[in-house]
Order: structure tokens, then C-alpha cells, then sequence
């Protein structure tokens, strides 16, 4: 018997007969892919692909393909119209740092557009994680590839049950860091089935949920010089205090963590 999915079943003479009515499913078509839950998994990190960071972070968005993304990304995309503000692709650290595609606007204009995709990112339907490695324990980048494998597959088992839930799901990963992308393959590979596992290359440029992970990763990796007590000058000028940064950006991003 094929799954109804909530969809009501409709019973006519011409589909007793066989016949396909039009504006109906056919029997032999999808109420069945309709059933079908698809995840998707958006990936960014921070840190180089050698040893020259205190930390390497990789931030995976979850994103249930049945929760729309349509309202918050319109809501957001209007709200840069209204503050004349540029609908480009975030990416946090050259903003931060005045670097590029950020070289010509001023500091408010940063800040303010910071704010925007603050808001629009509080207004996701995502969960996310994000996984962080001291690299003072690796001596090499084939170790620092080895210890992000191994997180991963901690990651994925310890929420295995949810993530064998979908038919489906989609890496999505631009491949920017070598030693990562083969530890994103050998963790997906290890601990997922591979024929329910999609892997993709993406850009963050292309994706707003690529550009959630790289925002994610910017604030996991403040929060970790917040605590360490080597914050920069950026940080405190974007975030402000370890106590209004943890009250009200971290506090924020926390809120949707698995």
C-alpha cells in the first residue's frame, strides 16, 4: 500500500479504471518520493589547511528540506533593501577585517551588515554544529585530517538515529581545504550509508546556508578567544564584551546547536 503522507487519497470511477485524472498523483507516480525526507548539510571552516591557526572549526548546518526557507530569506533580502545595504554573499571574516569585496565600505556599513544576516540567521530553520580542534595536538595537516575525521564520525553517531531518518541527504562542501574535504568524505563514507549521501560542491557564495556556516564558524571561533582571553580589537569592535557578546550573539547561535 503506498503512503499517504497526510496528502488525502482521492477514489473516482475514471481512477478505478485505471485512468490518471489531471491535477492528480497518479498511483504508479510519487505519493511515495512525496514521502521521502531529504537533510541537507552545509560545511564551512575556519583555519588554513596547515598549522598556522590556534584552532581549525568546521560548522555544518542541517537544514530539513520540508521547512522552507522562502520567508526568512525574502524577509532578509527586503531588509537590505530597506537600509540600502548591497544583496551580496556574506562572508564574515573580510568583512570583519576590511578585507576583500569589504575594502570600500566603511566600518557602520560592516557592522550593519553583520546585524542584517545576524537577525536573518536567527530566523532559519536549522540546526548546526560546530566542531572545533586545538591544533597545538597535530604536528602535521594529515593529523589535523585524521582528527576531523574522527569528530565527524563522533558527530554522526552520536546522532545517528535522527540522521538515519532521511532518505536522503546532501553534503554540501566547496572543497576549499584539501585535508578537510578528505575528511568530510571518509566521515560521511564511514559512518552514513553511501547511497543516501549526496556529496556536492559548493561555494558559500552561492548557498545562504553556506554563508550560516561561515557566520557560525566566525562567532564558535571568537567565543574561543573571548575565553582564552585574546580577543582583538575587531572582536570587541564588532561583538563588544565577553558579556554582551556572550548575552546576546553567542546566547543566539547556541539556541539552534544540536
Amino acid at each position: 500500500m503506498l503512503p499517504t503522507c497526510g496528502i488525502k487519497e482521492v477514489a473516482t470511477a475514471a481512477q478505478a479504471e485505471g485512468y490518471q485524472v489531471p491535477g492528480t498523483f497518479s498511483p504508479a507516480f510519487s505519493l511515495w518520493e512525496l514521502c521521502l525526507r531529504e537533510l541537507s548539510i552545509f560545511i564551512d571552516e575556519s583555519g588554513g589547511d596547515g598549522l598556522d591557526g590556534s584552532y581549525y572549526l568546521l560548522a555544518l548546518i542541517l537544514h530539513e528540506q520540508g521547512d522552507s526557507l522562502g520567508k526568512a530569506i525574502a524577509q532578509y533580502e527586503q531588509s537590505l533593501r530597506d537600509k540600502g545595504l548591497p544583496n551580496a554573499p556574506l562572508h564574515t571574516t573580510p568583512l570583519l577585517y576590511h578585507k576583500k569585496g569589504y575594502e570600500g565600505m566603511d566600518e557602520e556599513t560592516r557592522k550593519r551588515l553583520l546585524s542584517s544576516f545576524r537577525v536573518f540567521s536567527r530566523h532559519l530553520p536549522i540546526r548546526h554544529a560546530c566542531l572545533a580542534l586545538n591544533t597545538k595536538g597535530f604536528t602535521s595537516p594529515d593529523d589535523v585530517t585524521v582528527g576531523m575525521r574522527r569528530a565527524l564520525v563522533d558527530f554522526m553517531f552520536d546522532h545517528l538515529e535522527y540522521l538515519q531518518g532521511f532518505d536522503d541527504i546532501k553534503v554540501y562542501y566547496d572543497d576549499g581545504q584539501h585535508s578537510i574535504a578528505r575528511a568530510i568524505h571518509g566521515a560521511v563514507e564511514y559512518a552514513l550509508s553511501k547511497n543516501a549521501v549526496i556529496l556536492k560542491k559548493a561555494s558559500p557564495a552561492d548557498y545562504r546556508l553556506g554563508q550560516a556556516a561561515d557566520y557560525i564558524c566566525t562567532v564558535e571561533l571568537a567565543a574561543l578567544r573571548y575565553r582564552d582571553k585574546r580577543t582583538t580589537a575587531t572582536d570587541e569592535k564588532f561583538f563588544g564584551s565577553w558579556s554582551r557578546f556572550r548575552r546576546d550573539v553567542l546566547k543566539e547561535v547556541r539556541a539552534k546547536r544540536m
